[in-house]
């Protein structure tokens, strides 16, 4: 008789750089394995800040500030309620969706509402889907400083990423369409990413991609810019549709849905 293990049940092993591989693997087979067993074919992805807030609660924080004299604390609540807004747009655009995918003719689910899995916006779009009895996914990622894991996502569609890579793959992989709240570094580098696979078609796919919240986007990034420096074609601002409510980025997204994919198999089979 001996006491040694079999190596896929050695977890120091498992832990270890030598075993890398097979770490990266598994973020890839075992969310496979579970979109499949939910018969999940596609999604609709959320990116946006994990520090936006409800209304009630953004419009609390404020009436608190108020209460002192701290005029950089009053700023800040006031931003605060100013990015609730988006928060309780997304909300509601997410609840939208769900509820008209949720009557598409199709043994698949289709368009489930995708987010990071985290507070704030992915936070809103995980309810808005929750709220009218849908599915909805968060791919979250182990951060020192940020909370992974919302109350509003499906039980047995909540992941857990080590590896930013691979996240950023299951955002790509299944995603038929983007929608971009306003959001920090996290959001950018997301956006930004997936801009550059349309772009130069790496992507099998064509990919709706919505930036909601016209003051936010034309404030920080001049798309129009770049088209005057030459670093873009001017075709490609037309990647993006702008928008600043939930009812012309719902038609947005379902009309281009229904023309691209409604009727046609889906198609995951991207290089």
């Amino acid at each position: 008789m001996h006491n040694g293990k079999k190596a896929y049940n050695n977890l120091e092993f498992l832990n270890s750089r030598d075993a890398r591989i097979v770490r990266i693997l598994s973020e890839y087979l075992e969310p496979q394995a579970r979109f499949k067993r939910h018969r999940i074919a596609d999604t609709v992805v959320f990116f946006g800040s994990a520090r936006a807030k409800p209304a009630e609660e953004a419009a609390r924080a404020l009436e608190q500030a108020s209460a002192g004299d701290d005029a950089d604390a009053i700023r800040r609540a006031e931003l605060g309620v100013r990015l609730s807004g988006y928060y309780e747009d997304a909300r509601e655009l997410a609840r939208r969706l769900t509820d008209w995918s949720k009557h598409l003719p199709s043994k698949k689910r289709r368009f489930i509402v995708c987010s990071g899995g985290g507070p704030g916006i992915m936070e809103a779009a995980n309810r808005g889907a929750s709220e009218t009895a849908g599915l909805s996914i968060g791919l979250g990622i182990s951060l020192p400083m940020e909370q992974s894991g919302n109350s509003w996502i499906t039980h047995g569609l909540e992941f857990e990423f080590h590896y930013f890579f691979m996240r950023k793959f299951w955002f790509v992989y299944l995603a038929k369409a983007l929608v971009v709240f306003p959001g920090g570094f996290g959001t950018f580098d997301e956006l930004f990413e997936l801009l550059t696979l349309v772009q130069t078609q790496k992507t099998a796919k064509t990919m709706p991609i919505v930036l909601y919240g016209r003051d936010y986007w034309q404030d920080v990034v001049r798309l129009d810019r770049l088209v005057e420096w030459g670093t873009i074609s001017p075709g490609d601002v037309d990647l993006v549709h702008v928008s600043d409510d939930p009812d012309d980025a719902f038609d947005h997204l379902t009309g281009r849905l229904g023309e691209l994919y409604l009727g046609e198999p889906t198609n995951n089979d991207d290089d």
